[in-house]
């Protein structure tokens, strides 16, 4: 059998150990996961755009988004590409770092470096990056609250 391991990085080597004692594989392309409650990931597994399996701090995201059925973590340095589907990472990370604000794209709370509005009740947001976000409608209120606008 083989797992993905969500957990801490304080207990990743641990839960690894006793998972691989105990005849399971751990492999970040498995079915199944295994999350550690009330615990946030510090890394995210992915691949480059070699196709070589890496994992992204959490801490070097900018954005997540999606295009369909890829999901692309954007840090300052590249893209990446993950099999994770975006809600699965909106509910794994810190929700006072991390904030969903489209259907499609979830921005990192420490990245964004402008806020603009727009007449249409939107928000554009420039990221450190350069990159350009748009807050949607529906996402509006949750975006206000967590920015306290």
């Amino acid at each position: 059998m083989k797992i993905r391991l969500s957990v801490s990085d304080e207990s990743y080597e641990e839960v690894k150990s006793f998972f691989e004692s105990h005849g399971v594989e751990i492999d970040n392309e498995a079915p199944y996961i295994l999350l550690q409650k009330d615990k946030h990931p510090g890394h995210i597994p992915a691949r480059d755009e070699d196709g070589n399996k890496v994992m992204i701090s959490v801490e070097d995201i900018v954005t997540i988004e999606s295009y369909g059925h890829t999901v692309e973590i954007h840090t300052g340095k590249a893209v990446y590409t993950t099999s994770e589907r975006l809600y699965q990472l909106e509910n794994n990370l810190d929700p006072q770092k991390f904030l969903r604000v489209s259907n499609s794209a979830i921005i990192a709370r420490s990245q964004v470096k402008e806020i603009s509005p727009t007449l249409s009740m939107k928000f554009i947001l420039r990221m450190k990056n350069g990159e350009r976000v748009d807050v949607t409608r529906s996402y509006n209120g949750k975006f206000k609250e967590f920015f306290g606008i």
